[in-house]
């Protein structure tokens, strides 16, 4: 929750605290010092605190006298705050939330090369929650504003916005964006969104969700670079745990992505050495530098290469994949500085 709604929110528990309290003194009191019946001591502490003007129940004496005007100059201080309070925040709400969005847009406006994210359902959120753990900057555009609490909860920069409308793509920064992940439940809207994407960033690489096989090609016709079939990929991953089980989950501690517990990371060459100089895997020689282990090899094409030999030499514009226990990996990005 933002910090702004934060703090009206404890103003007002504190205020609604303060005048519970004085309302069980009042009661308390009457009951004891005047001997009144419960309810005629809670209708003294009412009319009292109201100051609206009605008769006692009970003519006072004076210890009674001296106690109502206790009550009397507690309740002007603390009715008072309570409603200035509540007034403040009825009135300042719809500021307080333009304040939040011009907060938000002024730092999606500063990103450069991120990700995008439509929508935070369960794969949108969980694409979030890895480009948390690998520090990536990224916008979710998110159509429902009930989600917009989770998203602060979450600490995750957002759009409140229909990600089929080019002008919500445009306030997400997607001509700056280097990856749109299009995570909406609707084939027809993920279709949409990217055409959409396609037409403002044409260099942009485009991961597209798709639930219906049919889809798989009419996404990739109309831009996306990735289709992903979520319930295809269950079905095979269902399906390996019973054929090769013990492998299965030695995969899934690798993709286990937390805190502190990524295990792979792609990195390019440039990171690693100056590539004017011809440099071979072996001597980099990040097995004795940080522990990690090259089980990966992308060249400048594009093509992977599963396994490269220690000989094989690094060209510019190639990345490498290496393996890794969390420390190892922490290890790595600090000897070369990578994020």
């Amino acid at each position: 929750m933002n910090p702004l709604i934060r703090f009206f929110r404890t103003k007002i528990y504190t205020a609604v605290f303060l005048l519970v309290v004085l309302m069980l003194m009042g009661v308390t009191g009457y009951k004891m010092i005047s001997g009144y019946s419960w309810i005629n001591a809670f209708y003294m502490t009412v009319i009292t605190m109201t100051t609206v003007g009605f008769g006692e129940v009970v003519p006072l004496d004076d210890q009674s006298k001296i106690f109502t005007i206790f009550l009397i100059l507690a309740s002007v201080v603390i009715v008072g705050y309570a409603l200035s309070i509540i007034t403040e925040y009825i009135l300042s709400k719809n500021d307080v939330e333009e304040l939040i969005h011009k907060k938000m847009q002024k730092k999606i406006d500063s990103f450069k090369n991120h990700i995008v994210i439509c929508g935070y359902g369960r794969n949108g959120k969980q694409a979030a929650r890895k480009l948390l753990a690998y520090k990536k900057e990224f916008v979710v555009i998110e159509k429902d504003k009930e989600m917009e609490e989770r998203l602060q909860m979450d600490d995750v920069s957002y759009v409140i916005g229909n990600a089929n409308e080019d002008e919500t793509l445009v306030q997400a920064g997607i001509g700056k964006a280097s990856c749109l992940i299009s995570a909406l439940p609707n084939d027809a809207d993920n279709l949409f969104v990217v055409l959409s994407t396609r037409q403002l960033n044409k260099s942009i690489n485009i991961i597209s969700r798709a639930s219906l096989e049919t889809s798989y090609e009419k996404l990739k016709l109309a831009g996306a670079n990735n289709v992903i079939l979520p319930d295809k990929i269950g079905g095979d991953h269902m399906a390996s745990l019973v054929v090769i089980p013990g492998l299965m989950e030695f995969i899934d501690n690798l993709s286990i992505v937390g805190k502190s517990n990524i295990n792979i990371e792609e990195v390019a060459v440039e990171k690693l050495h100056n590539t004017r100089e011809a440099r071979t895997i072996k001597d980099l020689d990040l097995r004795k530098k940080t522990g990690c282990t090259v089980i990966g090899y992308k060249n400048e094409n594009g093509e992977y290469l599963v396994n490269p030999e220690a000989e094989m030499e690094l060209a510019p514009n190639s990345k490498i994949i290496v393996l890794g226990r969390p420390e190892q990996i922490d290890a790595l990005n600090s000897e070369y500085n990578i994020n």
